[in-house]
């Protein structure tokens, strides 16, 4: 089905993107999947080929465009090939908007630029040992003294954690003031007290960086407050529709692709004398997820139009969110079965995928949280 949402321009920057991937993605995936993160000259060549900073304003060295459309196409084209998409999703479509958007001019100045072109890599600090989706169990503080803020507290499943230079950290700095008692501090490399913990072993996205952060007693100079003092959760919700979308893209991408290649597969093969997409149940299977995935991606089309119109709501992408991950897992999981033994080896894209693709109903918001969140829009 021919996709309607997206015009010329953005047609060209998925050119882009591929070219992106075949270059300087595919002969390096090996080699950083051993040492278990992307490399920092990825983001600088994707800052090259015009893949971060689009939507950074012109003056601060970026592409001026806030079309998230642009967004879409890139993590779509990342997703096929696989693991980088976190990677470059949270630079340009988490992390980024706090900068774009709440960023005072000298702030804008002084970061903006770096990392518009991948020398100054992202990262946001909210999970912690003990708080994951419910951030009123939040325990990191930040003590206000002098011209500084005192920060200490602990993060962990911090995504480009190793990586990243600028971390916006959510800490309390009202205690007694619940929701409104947070506040989002940038934490640079090198201010003393700040360490890096371990690079978690994970079961999937291997070179996806993702560490445990320490804060002792750093001093975080008061012009690094992001925002308003006080607002960080507020400042939070209003960004994570657009996180929850993008990760709900990937997903739809990420599926049709291994879709793609096992319906391939399941032409090729052959048992008893014929292909095995031949025998009437898998037929069957491979109709269902087709149909699936089209389905999916028209809602994501539709959630993208209300995102460029500014009426994307937080109720939409959770739909978004937690449908199409659930979706891309069951997708991925039927696609292995077709594989059959084959589909259980490494070699095979397909065992990548089942999990790589796991996280998605767990970061950004479990499918859980999900559905509590529409279920509370209903009124329940």
């Amino acid at each position: 089905m021919k996709r309607l949402i997206f015009e010329p321009e953005h047609d060209q920057l998925r050119q882009t993107a591929r070219t992106f991937v075949e270059r300087e993605v595919a002969p390096n995936a090996a080699k950083w999947e051993a040492n278990r993160i992307v490399d920092r000259s990825a983001y600088r060549a994707a800052g090259r080929y015009g893949l971060i900073g689009f939507n950074i304003p012109e003056e601060f060295g970026g592409g001026g465009s806030d079309d998230f459309r642009f967004n879409a196409v890139i993590v779509e084209e990342i997703a096929k090939f696989g693991f980088l998409t976190p990677a470059l999703s949270v630079h340009n479509d988490i992390v980024g908007p706090y900068f774009t958007s709440l960023g005072t001019l000298a702030q804008k100045e002084r970061w903006l630029p770096g990392y518009a072109s991948g020398e100054l890599i992202g990262a946001i600090a909210m999970s912690e040992p003990g708080a994951g989706s419910d951030l009123a169990g939040i325990r990191t503080t930040a003590v206000r003294s002098g011209d500084d803020w005192i920060l200490n507290g602990a993060k962990t499943f911090i995504s480009a954690g190793i990586n990243a230079d600028l971390v916006i950290v959510v800490a309390r700095t009202d205690p007694g003031a619940g929701r409104k008692g947070f506040s989002l501090l940038v934490v640079e490399r090198g201010m003393t007290g700040f360490e890096r913990g371990r690079k978690l072993d994970k079961m999937g996205q291997p070179a996806q960086d993702t560490a445990e952060l320490h804060f002792t007693d750093v001093r975080v100079p008061a012009g690094n407050l992001l925002g308003e003092q006080n607002r960080g959760f507020y400042h939070l919700m209003a960004n994570l529709p657009s996180e929850r979308l993008s990760i709900a893209i990937a997903a739809v991408a990420g599926a049709r692709e291994t879709y793609r290649q096992t319906l391939q597969y399941a032409k090729e093969r052959t048992a008893f004398g014929q292909s095995i997409g031949s025998f009437q149940h898998n037929r069957f299977v491979l109709a269902e997820l087709d149909t699936e995935l089209d389905i999916a991606e028209q809602y994501v089309d539709r959630c993208l139009r209300a995102v460029v119109d500014g009426e994307l709501t937080a109720v939409d992408a959770a739909k978004a969110k937690w449908w199409c991950t659930e979706l891309a897992k069951r997708v991925i999981d039927a696609c292995l079965q077709l594989h059959g033994g084959y589909g259980y080896m490494n070699e095979y894209k397909v065992a990548k995928d089942f999990v790589d693709t796991r996280i998605q109903t767990i970061y950004g918001g479990t499918t859980e949280i999900m559905k509590d969140l529409i279920g509370r829009s209903l009124g329940l």
